[in-house]
């Protein structure tokens, strides 16, 4: 009993997808993070000629200020002017990031619409549980993650700018367009040098994500045999069902030998009744069959109606197994059955 309690069994196709529903998939936030790096970094390359173009431009403008009176339109004229150059210089950038999160999201558990996520809940907001999350071990653990990555991340990365800084004096001799293609080939370096760390983490944070997500799902025995019931129903009760079918087809099949020609027996096991009606039928068919004890009553419901009964057990056993209730016999059969048909028409003077 305890075995069927134990959460040992892989989860099912239907647990997954109801999880889904509620909006519980598994999510690698580092991965999700690469590939928005990624995306950021080409599309700062792409749009640089773009950017550093708006940049010159807004450095030009200031220098074009120089001695002029400060009064409050003056102000308000920078102000509009820098928001404008700032929001061209990043709103493609932003679009670019914003695409990259979604096909990010996409990229690890496909297409998901639902509110239930969202949905709000009292017990979320309950402050007593709420300290316990903040101060549990997974808290803790996820924290220490969260601050080996950052320092391991930023702590290459800082490397590599210390080395850059030492260029500065060299590169304060450059002109404004060339110190901007200066600081775009470090930026090239530094971000691809951070980006190759964030992904090695990213690809070990993915694993240890769809491993814990699996084994969150995990099912007991006991709860395979539910879901499998609650999916296929009850065996008992599916069992009841067919039992009261194959009842239900009994009682049909023997109010059908009343009007049989002929019951033709082993004598003991097999019994099956054959009717003719030219009118209606091609061919003879069977209307009743069975074995034992069945077999016992189609006979005794066959002398109760004065139907003839005939012992030929090689026939017998061939109509059991080769023909269907309310089927014709098949031509192999014709001449026996017609023998034993014309028998029993010579016996009732027909």
């Amino acid at each position: 009993m305890a075995d069927d309690q134990e959460k040992t069994e892989e989860p099912t196709a239907k647990k997954i997808e109801d999880a889904r529903k509620e909006g519980n998939v598994p999510k690698s936030q580092d991965a999700s993070g690469v590939i928005t790096l990624f995306v950021a970094i080409l599309a700062t390359l792409m749009l640089f000629p773009f950017i550093s173009k708006h940049m010159i431009l807004l450095f030009q403008y200031y220098f074009s200020l120089v001695g002029t009176p400060v009064d409050k339109l003056f102000v308000m004229d920078i102000v509009l002017v820098t928001i404008r150059e700032v929001l061209l210089m990043m709103m493609p950038l932003a679009i670019a990031v914003a695409i990259a999160g979604i096909i990010a999201a996409f990229a690890q558990f496909g297409f998901l619409f639902t509110t239930k996520a969202i949905v709000p809940d009292l017990k979320k907001i309950d402050p007593i549980k709420g300290t316990k999350n903040l101060f549990s071990l997974k808290k803790l653990i996820e924290g220490i993650k969260i601050t080996f990555k950052s320092f391991t991340t930023l702590g290459v990365g800082f490397v590599f700018f210390f080395y850059f800084i030492l260029e500065l004096p060299t590169v304060a001799l450059f002109g404004l367009d060339q110190q901007l293609y200066w600081l775009k080939d470090k930026m090239i370096i530094i971000s691809l040098v951070m980006l190759l760390i964030i992904f090695i983490f990213a690809i070990i944070d993915l694993i240890i994500v769809r491993k814990q997500y699996f084994d969150g799902l995990k099912m007991s025995k006991q709860e395979v045999k539910d879901e499998m019931k609650n999916m296929e129903g009850d065996p008992l009760v599916k069992s009841k069902i067919r039992q009261i079918q194959m009842e239900t087809a009994r009682r049909r099949m023997m109010a059908e030998v009343p009007q049989a020609d002929v019951v033709i027996t082993n004598p003991t096991h097999y019994a099956v009744a054959i009717k003719y009606d030219q009118e209606k039928f091609s061919a003879p068919i069977v209307v009743a069959k069975g074995v034992d004890n069945i077999a016992q009553q189609i006979k005794k419901i066959a002398r109760e109606n004065d139907v003839h009964i005939v012992q030929n057990p090689p026939l017998a056993r061939s109509l059991y197994s080769d023909v269907e209730i309310d089927k014709p016999i098949p031509e192999a059969l014709f001449a026996a059955v017609a023998e034993v048909l014309a028998y029993v028409y010579k016996m009732n003077k027909r």
